[in-house]
């Protein structure tokens, strides 16, 4: 089970590496990148559509803040 939870910690952290890389080059070298598309767009996207959600849409980003604050794999 432990070998489970750390095959999925790696996987999460390569996806967030390669957000944080696409978000960056989108925003050195223009919005739309072969390979990467709009990310930037599509997180602008995003927080509007959890911000026009009221209390639902809070609650949800939460979650999501939870989930990618919880990263002990023990």
């Amino acid at each position: 089970m432990g070998a489970v939870k750390h095959f999925i910690a790696a996987l999460i952290d390569i996806g967030l590496m390669l957000l944080a890389l696409a978000i960056v080059a989108a925003l050195l070298v223009g919005s739309n990148l072969p390979f990467f598309g709009n990310v930037v767009g599509n997180m602008m996207a995003l927080v509007k559509s959890l911000g026009s959600n009221g209390l639902v849409g809070l609650i949800v980003f939460c979650f999501i803040l939870w989930l990618l604050s919880k990263r002990s794999v023990a």
